[in-house]
């Protein structure tokens, strides 16, 4: 159906409504919700692989490991730890406070939240971050990407067979619908996209002081680093494969790769090989090979790489009809070149080569570009590895390794800068969707005038010792 600015607000009133009756506030509850959550992630899988190889042209496998199993993982980990997260903390409240010595947090939910999904993992980055709003205790609204119309339907039909609207709903449309929406008062709201589209989110909740969390790619994209003690075929390997899996749509992916010049032909031909061992030399008619989401993203992916024809040396052809563009990588790029200085999420993978001794002004240059999702290292120097790792700005990232890191339970997946706000995944998820409240309990016998007026007088002097001695 097509949504309408009332038929939006009409839906954020009854989940407003339903919030406020308390149900969802209760623990037991909640796990039950993730529980049927669960149940129907398992129910629709094989409608959800359909929906995914229809708008991204994902295989079983694939449409599995990067959406299904990861939601089913996230809601496995909600299920087992909420009772922990959710529990109130008890905090000695101080002399101060004397003779209130307990102190509560508790930890809330918002209340009616909005999740703003993209369209390359429509399933995880909708489904996952619903996960962490039903641990916190929330009712939520889902606007999902106009570009993948298959999962969104699929979703919506799930939604509405697990859950009643009042709880959960699944709304489609393009940016009109988007835009109603944000108009609405949201107590959260979880955008995963672009920065330039985050500005306007954050613009919109800022009328109503809604606190946001936003997932971005990055302004100038991710680079991984690989030095000239790394282990070429290793890294070659892992780069490939990042820069297969979807097509290259992917915001933690590898945007460019920075190769020291010492071994950056070898490197190159280690890559070539690489992509295709895993895809072959005719990606374009592999079935195994994602395409591009739209015909607006598979153009601006043949006009860039078409600027730097002459420096293709693997790929650089693709079918408009089918939207599959091959594995394109170009080389030699100078890092200041068009190419490397904006998110390409696409297949395009330009390689930039650089003096091994120069390291230190590669990585001043990466950091006063905007912080990228994602940082990849690769080198056998672990001092340098974990000094660089601590000392850039970023979002998350792998020494020797890719894009698992958000794979891994109990750590938060996040951006910072152009790159996003916020964190989730587990627990980070669990806090994300919930505020803390701090109650103090209060006693109402052995209370002391200490707090009471008046100050001034020899009998009162007694005052500003006592509060000297509990406060310093």
């Amino acid at each position: 159906m097509g949504w309408t600015k009332e038929m939006v607000h009409e839906a954020v009133e009854n989940q407003r409504k339903y919030f406020r009756t308390n149900e969802t506030l209760d623990v037991s509850w909640r796990i039950e919700q993730l529980k049927k959550l669960k149940a129907a992630m398992i129910k629709w899988t094989p409608e959800i692989e359909k929906a995914l190889n229809l708008d991204l042209g994902r295989t079983e496998a694939e449409g599995y490991f990067c959406d299904i199993g990861d939601v089913i993982m996230e809601i496995n980990e909600c299920i087992h730890e909420l009772r922990k997260w959710a529990r109130p903390e008890t905090h000695f409240s101080g002399f101060v406070c004397f003779p209130s010595i307990i102190t509560k947090v508790y930890k809330m939910p918002y209340g009616v939240s909005l999740i703003v999904s993209p369209f390359n993992f429509p399933i995880l980055l909708s489904i996952g971050v619903l996960a962490a709003s039903i641990s916190g205790g929330n009712t939520a609204v889902i606007k999902t990407s106009s570009k993948s119309a298959n999962c969104t339907k699929v979703m919506q039909d799930m939604i509405a067979d697990t859950f009643p609207p009042e709880y959960c709903v699944v709304i489609d449309g393009g940016h009109d619908v988007a835009d109603f929406c944000l108009e609405e008062r949201f107590d959260k709201i979880f955008y995963t996209g672009s920065p330039s589209v985050a500005v306007h989110v954050m613009e919109m909740a800022a009328k109503n002081l809604t606190p946001v969390a936003l997932e971005l790619g990055g302004e100038t994209g991710n680079w991984a680093i690989v030095r000239k003690d790394a282990d070429l075929k290793d890294a070659a390997r892992k780069i490939a494969f990042f820069k297969i899996c979807n097509s290259g749509q992917i915001c933690i992916n590898i945007n460019q790769v920075a190769v020291a010049s010492e071994v950056a032909e070898e490197f190159v031909g280690e890559l070539k090989k690489a992509i295709i061992k895993q895809i072959g030399e005719d990606p374009i008619h592999n079935p195994e090979y994602p395409k591009l989401i739209a015909k607006k993203a598979y153009d601006a992916c043949a006009t860039e790489a078409e600027e730097y024809r002459e420096r293709i040396v693997l790929g650089g052809v693709g079918d408009p009809e089918t939207l599959k563009y091959a594995p394109t990588i170009i080389y030699p790029v100078k890092i200041d070149e068009g190419v490397v200085n904006h998110e390409l999420f696409c297949p395009i993978l330009p390689v930039v080569p650089f003096k091994d001794s120069e390291i230190d002004d590669l990585m001043e240059t990466i950091a006063s570009r905007e912080h990228g999702l994602a940082l990849y290292l690769f080198t056998k120097d672990k001092a340098w590895a974990k000094k660089t790792m601590q000392t850039q700005q970023y979002g998350g990232g792998g020494v020797n390794e890719v894009c698992l890191h958000i794979l891994v339970k109990g750590v938060p997946f996040n951006g910072t800068g152009h790159s996003g706000m916020g964190a989730y995944h587990g627990e980070w998820g669990f806090r994300e969707f919930t505020h803390p409240s701090t109650v103090l309990y209060g006693s109402t016998k052995f209370n002391l005038p200490l707090r009471e007026h008046p100050y001034e007088g020899a009998k009162n002097a007694y005052k500003m010792k006592l509060l000297k001695f509990f406060e310093q």
